[in-house]
C-alpha cells in the first residue's frame, strides 16, 4: 500500500498532445535504432569478429560505470562547489551544459538532493525517460514493469530490495519522468570527506544513487 505519510508522488501531467506523444517518438526512433544495432550485431557474431559475452560485458560497463561518470562529476561539484550547487537549483540543465554533458535525452533536467529528512527517487511511469547525458544507458530494471509500478507504489519496498533501510520519519518522494522533464538524484557527501577532491568525491557516486535507489559509497571504500 502506498505510504501517502512518507512518499509523496510527484507526477506531471501526461497529456495526449505533450508527453504522449513524445513517448510515442522517442520510443519508435529508440527501436529502430534497436533493430539496427541488433541486425549489424548479429552480423559481427556470425562473422565470428564479436563475441556476443564480450558485448555483454561491454553493455554492462557502459550502464555501470562509464556512463554515469558524468552524472558523478556534477554530484561531486554540486557537493564542493556550493555556487555551482546554487546553479543547479535554479537551472540544472545550464549548469551540467556547462560541463559538456549534453544530449537530446538531456534537455531539461532538474536535480532533486537528497537530506537527513527526505529521500529521493527516479522513476518513468510510462515507459523509460532517462537522463543519458548524465547517467548513460538505463538499466533493465529501470524499465521493468515491476519497478514502474512498485516505485510509486511502495517505493520504501524498492529500496529494501536495493539493500537500502531508511528511518521510518524520512520522507520518501518519487519523481516521475517524462519526455521533457528528466530527473538527476543528488545524494547526500558522505561525513568524513572534508578536503577531498572532485574526483576523490566522484568516486563516491554510483549510478545508483543517482536514480535514488542507493546511497554513495562509504568513504573507507575509497580511502581505506
Amino acid at each position: 500500500m502506498h505510504d501517502h505519510r512518507n512518499a509523496e508522488h510527484h507526477h506531471r501531467s501526461h497529456d495526449h498532445d505533450g508527453h504522449d506523444h513524445g513517448h510515442e517518438h522517442e520510443g519508435s526512433e529508440l527501436s529502430e535504432m534497436a533493430l539496427r544495432v541488433k541486425a549489424l550485431e548479429s552480423i559481427l557474431v556470425e562473422k565470428g569478429y564479436v563475441d556476443p559475452a564480450a558485448l555483454d560485458v561491454l553493455i554492462e560497463t557502459y550502464e555501470t560505470k562509464i556512463g554515469p561518470r558524468n552524472g558523478a562529476k556534477v554530484v561531486a561539484k554540486a557537493w564542493a562547489d556550493p555556487a555551482f550547487r546554487d546553479w543547479l537549483r535554479q537551472d540544472a540543465t545550464a549548469a551540467i551544459w556547462s560541463l559538456g554533458f549534453t544530449g537530446r535525452q538531456g534537455e531539461h533536467i532538474v536535480t532533486v538532493e537528497n537530506t537527513p529528512t527526505t529521500h529521493n527517487m527516479v522513476v518513468c511511469t510510462l515507459c523509460s525517460c532517462y537522463p543519458w547525458p548524465v547517467l548513460g544507458l538505463p538499466p533493465v530494471w529501470y524499465k521493468s514493469a515491476p519497478y514502474r509500478s512498485r516505485a510509486v507504489m511502495d517505493p520504501r519496498g524498492v529500496l529494501a530490495d536495493f539493500g537500502v533501510t531508511l528511518p521510518e520519519t524520512t520522507e520518501i518522494r518519487v519523481w516521475d519522468s517524462t519526455a521533457e522533464t528528466r530527473y538527476l538524484v543528488i545524494p547526500m557527501r558522505p561525513a568524513g570527506t572534508e578536503g577531498w577532491s572532485e574526483d576523490e568525491l566522484a568516486a563516491l557516486v554510483t549510478r545508483d544513487s543517482m536514480i535514488g535507489t542507493g546511497l554513495a559509497r562509504d568513504p573507507k571504500e575509497v580511502r581505506p
